[in-house]
């Protein structure tokens, strides 16, 4: 029978199918994950489980082998087989001359080949197929990927199988031009099924195009190597404290340029790739060193290498999946270090990271100490206003031996008051749990802790107190001797502006101070209470004070106006008398003057008059000092 009278049957019986709704066609394709280059085996085929190639169906991949053929001869193919499921792994097929080949399987693949190369397909199909290329060529019937009952164009570009009903394993070798260029290889399925049970080509010619597009790669043919050497595009170097399996960032982890704790170590993590993104050889020397005496030590990325015991490690190896580990140089001492890596003397990656040491030094901010309440021990939290909602009267900024500041949880050490520094005024100072520094960044509120000391009945100052803070190890830190003070409830007060006399325009501050009943001064953590202040000829800027608001350092409050248009004298009324119990019970209403001018020239006619009186005054006195003197001679 001739090959024309085949193909009218052919499409006869499609033709009759059609119209008798007896068509069935193949499910679309589902793209798999695809081993890559330099892999030691290919994607493996398994059909009909979840996590098998195409997860139960057949035709929605196709694959490239990933095995190099060392050989001078062509590639080998991968066999076509009728192993129900196409299970296995797939050993036999090689490729020659790729250099690049992408992780997907559909048909939006991408590889690159050298110019003459060969690709080693293969698929697992249900239904007949055809393998295609826009250029190249497929081996011919007779050759190493001939199937059996296969036929071929006469170009060997397109290849067709038919008599596929079951799984079926399937391979084609395709040899690419010798031109360097884009090509595309493609693998398509969908054959129709006839009433026979046979897969057949719905169109008149044998070499027509099936329904469905399985797999596509666009193939770059280039006429060297661009591989085996770093390319950063492709590669990856990340600082991290946190376990990192695969790196695939450059970006660092938040709050790398800080400084870990003491005793936290560093992590960097790195992949190194050529510019097919293929893992470098594994022959590469690979070097880490660390400034500052850091001890560095080389692993896989995801897992904690052993410490490392020296500032430089030298060692053989791809640089795929890895991770350097950054110790101090000292236990306990701070220590800032740049870390670089390099590959066959290629610099792939420098990271500085910097470990805290450990508590070595305690302050207290003097701007920060506040004045406690009698016979209490809480503070108030808006005596900080830092938006850490902490109760307390002082800050205590633990630093370490370089002068970083470090936080002290309670696994690293414990703070405490020195007993022998306490007294009858301030019996106590206590540090709550909550309240312990959390941060290591000096511009957060957390860095520092917040601490409460405890007052007696009587008010004063306690002098010469001093925090001490114990280590795990034993260690005693103790802080320089500061003063902390007791005072009751603000009973008095007195308003008073930084100036008599203002000029349009300027900007006056009107500062009322409080006292308690025994003229102390007022406590930081009991608020005064409402007041009313009324400032003519002026405009209120700012307050530190408010109905809530607690009085600020030396038992303050301070208003900023910005002095008005109109000149005169004035005078304020500041009222606290409706405050506080104690405030009602001993204030009195403050009413502190001041005086406005518009500048400029301020004399008056009385003031010419005045002037010029004088002045004839003076001539006159000058005529008789003249006519006496004129008289003696």
């Amino acid at each position: 029978m001739s090959k024309t009278t085949i193909r009218k049957r052919i499409a006869l019986t499609a033709t009759a199918a059609l119209f008798t709704g007896m068509l069935s066609v193949v499910s679309a394709p589902v793209a798999q994950a695809h081993n890559a280059v330099g892999a030691s085996t290919n994607t493996a085929m398994s059909v009909g489980t979840t996590a098998g190639l195409n997860a139960g169906t057949t035709g929605g991949s196709l694959f490239v082998s990933v095995i190099d053929n060392a050989t001078t001869s062509a590639a080998s193919a991968i066999a076509a087989t009728s192993t129900a499921g196409c299970a296995g792994a797939i050993t036999t097929g090689k490729s020659k001359g790729l250099l690049y080949k992408d992780s997907s399987s559909g048909i939006a693949q991408s590889a690159t080949l050298l110019a003459g190369g060969v690709l080693s397909l293969y698929s697992c199909v249900a239904t007949a197929v055809s393998f295609q290329a826009s250029a190249g060529s497929f081996v011919a019937a007779g050759g190493a990927a001939d199937q059996t009952g296969w036929e071929y164009n006469s170009s060997n570009t397109k290849v067709w199988g038919a008599n596929i009903t079951a799984a079926t394993q399937v391979g084609a070798l395709w040899t690419a031009p010798s031109t360097t260029g884009t090509y595309t290889v493609s693998l398509y399925s969908g054959f129709y099924t006839n009433s026979s049970g046979a897969s057949v080509i719905a169109t008149a010619a044998l070499g027509a195009t099936p329904a469905t597009l399985a797999g596509n790669i666009t193939v770059t043919v280039v006429a060297s190597s661009a591989g085996g050497a770093y390319d950063a595009s492709n590669s990856y170097c990340r600082a991290t404290n946190s376990t990192v399996s695969a790196p695939s960032s450059n970006v660092d982890i938040t709050g790398a340029t800080s400084f870990n704790p003491n005793g936290d170590d560093w992590s960097i993590d790195f992949a190194l790739r050529d510019a097919y993104n293929a893992n470098l050889s594994s022959s590469g020397a690979i070097v880490v060193s660390a400034t500052n005496g850091a001890r560095v030590a080389l692993g896989t990325a995801g897992a904690t290498p052993v410490a490392g015991t020296s500032s430089t490690v030298v060692t053989t190896g791809s640089g795929t999946n890895s991770t350097v580990r950054v110790s101090q140089a000292t236990a306990g001492a701070p220590i800032t270090t740049t870390v670089t890596i390099t590959w066959n003397g290629t610099p792939v990656c420098t990271k500085t990271v910097s470990i805290a040491g450990q508590v070595a030094a305690l302050t207290v901010p003097a701007a920060n100490i506040g004045v406690q309440d009698l016979s209490a021990n809480a503070g108030n939290s808006v005596w900080f206003s830092d938006g850490t909602s902490r109760n307390g009267t002082f800050y205590v900024v633990a630093t370490d031996s370089a002068g970083n500041r470090v936080a002290t949880p309670t696994s690293i050490g414990t703070y405490s008051v020195d007993s022998a520094t306490t007294g009858t005024t301030v019996t106590d100072v206590t540090f709550a749990a909550a309240s312990l520094a959390t941060s290591r960044s000096s511009t957060s509120a957390s860095s520092a802790t917040v601490a409460s000391h405890t007052c007696s009945a009587t008010a004063g100052t306690q002098k010469g107190i001093k925090i001490k803070f114990t280590l795990a190890n034993g260690t005693v830190v103790t802080s320089a001797p500061f003063d902390l003070s007791c005072g009751d409830d603000a009973a008095t007060y007195t308003a008073s502006f930084d100036k008599a006399k203002y000029i349009s325009g300027e900007v006056a501050t009107l500062t009322v101070a409080f006292k308690d009943s025994k003229g102390n001064v007022a406590n930081n953590a009991v608020a005064p209470g409402a007041s009313t202040i009324s400032v003519p000829g002026m405009t209120l800027v700012s307050t530190t004070g408010s109905a809530t608001a607690i009085l600020k350092q030396g038992g303050v409050f301070t208003y900023t106006y910005t002095v008005g248009q109109t000149a005169g004298k004035y005078a304020a009324v500041v009222d606290f008398t409706a405050g506080s119990t104690t405030l009602a019970t001993y204030a009195k209403v403050q009413n502190p003057s001041y005086e406005i001018s518009t500048g400029g020239d301020t004399t008056t006619n009385a003031d010419v008059l005045k002037s010029i009186v004088a002045l004839i005054a003076s001539i006159n006195k000058q005529i008789q000092a003249l006519q006496k003197l004129i008289l003696k001679r």
